[in-house]
């Protein structure tokens, strides 16, 4: 048996706040094999999907919900959000890339392998949200989007406490000139997100700075990050880029998922 801590990393602000339940799960603890090994909870991976069910069975048991109840998206990289008030299944899902709902019993989660898991609360709302942040959503506003939609549900923006979950450090994240040239011709402030490695010269991008200041810029003051990377953290962790420096044909997904009690 693997311990709770073992299973899945929980942010300390969002840990104080009464009636939730959170955890941006690890890859331990599940049941599927080979490079999935072993809690990959992404539908959309080539793994076998009665172990997909499975393993999402386990985070939703972790969280006290019935795995029925774990509403996570079809994720398009976009900068779109949407409100859970019921449950879907894995071919209903909607496209989409940030979940929030103000009804007790429903996990809202998204899956990531480099991308920044977002989880998110408004305790006097009593409203809660996950988001899908990677380079694209982030540049596009799934961050505004998602604190927009809390918003619309009776959330503030200056009470939202939010966390930044395990994602691709600037170390690991090389991104080309030409990625660099694209935020800079939007924002050329986000230079600050940039560095050049000391040997190839590549510029690295820091993503989970980058999300905390589109959360700052959405109005929000209480933002966690857990400073863990993806890339750097194999036995723990997924990494899509990490799959790809090993040759490898697919990769596995953590989920991260956040739920009213």
């Amino acid at each position: 048996m693997i311990s709770d801590d073992k299973l899945r990393f929980q942010a300390r602000n969002l840990t104080e706040i009464d009636g939730i339940d959170h955890g941006f799960f690890t890859r331990l603890g599940g049941v599927s094999e080979g490079l999935y090994e072993s809690l990959n909870c992404g539908v959309g991976s080539r793994d076998a999907p009665d172990a997909v069910a499975e393993n999402r069975t386990r985070a939703a048991r972790l969280l006290g919900v019935k795995p029925e109840k774990l509403a996570t998206p079809y994720q398009k990289h976009s900068n779109i959000a949407v409100i859970a008030d019921e449950t879907w299944t894995p071919e209903s899902r909607p496209e989409a890339d940030a979940v929030v709902t103000a009804t007790p019993g429903i996990a809202v989660g998204i899956v990531t392998a480099d991308c920044a898991p977002l989880l998110l609360c408004d305790p006097q709302a009593r409203v809660v949200g996950a988001a899908h942040a990677g380079w694209r959503g982030a540049f596009t506003g799934i961050v505004e989007a998602t604190v927009a939609t809390m918003v619309g549900l009776g959330a503030d923006p200056t009470r939202i406490v939010a966390a930044i979950g395990p994602s691709i450090s600037q170390g690991a994240y090389e991104v080309g000139e030409d990625y660099k040239a694209r935020f800079l011709e939007t924002e050329p402030d986000a230079g600050v997100f940039f560095a050049n490695d000391e040997g190839t010269g590549e510029p690295h991008f820091d993503l989970p700075a980058y999300v905390a200041e589109r959360l700052d810029r959405a109005g929000v003051r209480d933002i966690y990050d857990l400073g863990i990377c993806t890339y750097y953290d194999e036995t723990r962790l997924y990494s899509y880029r990490r799959s790809q420096h090993h040759g490898e044909g697919d990769y596995g997904r953590q989920i991260s998922a956040i739920v009213l009690t």
